[in-house]
This record gives C-alpha cells, sequence and structure tokens, in this order.
C-alpha cells in the first residue's frame, strides 16, 4: 500500500518534535527496596522531522516502547532513545514519562502502614551527536508551619500543605527514594496516608517546633544538593497552598551547570 508518511514535502520546514502525547501505558520502574514497581505512565515520544519529509510513522512509537515496557528505567533511557532515531530514520528523539511512584510508610508514633504516592517524571533526549540528556523530576507532598505566625500570635500558628518540586541531572543512577527522604527531611513535617491520634499530636508538634517558610525549604534543599558531588544541575520549587490567603506561597531555585555527563 502507498506510504503517505514518505512522500516529499515541499514547504521547506522542518518539524522540531512530531510524536504521541498522553499514551497511558504500563510501566516497570526500579524500586530501591523491591527491586521493581509496576505502575502506570503517561508518556510522550517525540523525534524530529527534516524539512523534505512528510510524516513520521505514529504506530512505531507504541511498538516500540511495548519492547521496552518492562524494563523503563533511567539506565535504560539511553537504549530507548537511540532505538526511537533508529527506527524512525531520525536525528534527535524525546522521551516524557510520568508516573505514580508508590512508597509504604509507617506512622511515626503509632506504626500504621500505609502507600503514599509522588509523581515522578523521567524526561530524556538524544541528540544528532548522540549527547544524552536525562532529567528526573521529584513531586514531594510536605507540611509547613508559617514562622512568622508562630512568633506574632498569641495561639499556634498557621500550616499548610505545601509541595516540592525537585528537578536533577546526574551523574550515576539517582533513586527516586532517596530524592523524596531529601525532601522530607527539609520540610517542617512529613505528610502521611494514615494517621492516628497519637501520629496526629505528633505531627502537628513536629511541624509547629520546625517552623519554615517557603524560602527555608528550597534553601534547604539546595544545600544538600549542592554538596552532593553526583548531581550536576538541579532545580527546586516550593509551593504552599496557603490556609490563610487565596494564594500559594511560591520560591524557585535553580544551579548551573558544573560539569561531568549526564
Amino acid at each position: 500500500m502507498i506510504d503517505i508518511q514518505k512522500q516529499r514535502d515541499y514547504r521547506n520546514i522542518p518539524i522540531d518534535k512530531v510524536g504521541i502525547k498522553n499514551l497511558r501505558y504500563p510501566i516497570t520502574v526500579m524500586d530501591k527496596k523491591k527491586g521493581v514497581q509496576s505502575t502506570i505512565a503517561n508518556i510522550g515520544m517525540f523525534v524530529d522531522l527534516p524539512h523534505q519529509c512528510k510524516g513520521t510513522h505514529m504506530s512505531r512509537f507504541v511498538e516500540l516502547l511495548n519492547l521496552f515496557r518492562d524494563q523503563v528505567s533511567l539506565a535504560s533511557l539511553d537504549n530507548v532513545l537511540e532505538d526511537m532515531k533508529k527506527t524512525l530514520g531520525a536525528e534527535s528523539s524525546h522521551i516524557e514519562i510520568t508516573f505514580p511512584y508508590f512508597v509504604e510508610k509507617a506512622a511515626p508514633v503509632s506504626g500504621c502502614k500505609g502507600l503514599m504516592d509522588y509523581t515522578c517524571s523521567i524526561h530524556g533526549s538524544s541528540t544528532p551527536e548522540c549527547s544524552r540528556d536525562i532529567v528526573l523530576k521529584v513531586a514531594v507532598p510536605i507540611t509547613s508551619v508559617c514562622p512568622c505566625s508562630k512568633e506574632i500570635s498569641k495561639y499556634g500558628a498557621h500550616n499548610q500543605r505545601g509541595e516540592v518540586l525537585v528537578s536533577t541531572r546526574f551523574r550515576r543512577l539517582i533513586w527516586i527514594e532517596d530524592m523524596i527522604d531529601l525532601v522530607e527531611k527539609c520540610a517542617s513535617c512529613e505528610v502521611y496516608s494514615v494517621l492516628k491520634r497519637e501520629d496526629e499530636k505528633w505531627v502537628t508538634e513536629q511541624g509547629y517546633e520546625n517552623p519554615k517558610f517557603v524560602e527555608d525549604v528550597v534553601r534547604d534543599v539546595a544545600q544538600i544538593l549542592n554538596s552532593d558531588d553526583n548531581i550536576t544541575w538541579f532545580s527546586v520549587s516550593a509551593e504552599n497552598f496557603e490556609s490563610i490567603h487565596n494564594h500559594s506561597a511560591y520560591a524557585y531555585i535553580e544551579n548551573g551547570h558544573r560539569g561531568g555527563s549526564c
């Protein structure tokens, strides 16, 4: 049958990215404690398209993904990106994988266990020169207590739930669990899925004794990442969903590239 995509285009305009987006797909990712974890990802896969080509073959993205679905990880992404270029005859390739990652957490006093979900993303690109760029993004829910409110109020202090988003480039494998643990230690208190009364007392008092602005949170996270030689680049943002305002409080830090391959 005739292949329309392979016909010539005469508008002389190359396309930077063409492919598929918002594909829901079961994948297996690496789990620090259990080895692997099955989850459902939202995936985007793209390649460049030369000016003379009319279109790309969309079905090949899904066919290629099916070959790697049981081994999608930071370690295997290089192979996926290179195979995308070979299969689709492209010079550059890009993949974006967003998925919920589950961690079992025990409540701080009662020890009752429950699953916490964290939204994670892996963004990968391969250039015509075969240099690759991999970015891991992890969103971590936190609790923060306002230092100003604690200082000026006769009774208590206002607190709120927030979210910290950390993006990293790195030299060696980095674990999602390690990024989560890093962020939670920089919050006023962690967020849990199961809390008994004794746990609620503990997290309330823990947050009150450890008040932090969004500025404090991003600086604390950045300080740790800056001291890690494995991290070559990072960005960190904190957003508090304010309990006494109809807006969020927000802070963002990005550091420069400090050398090393990604």
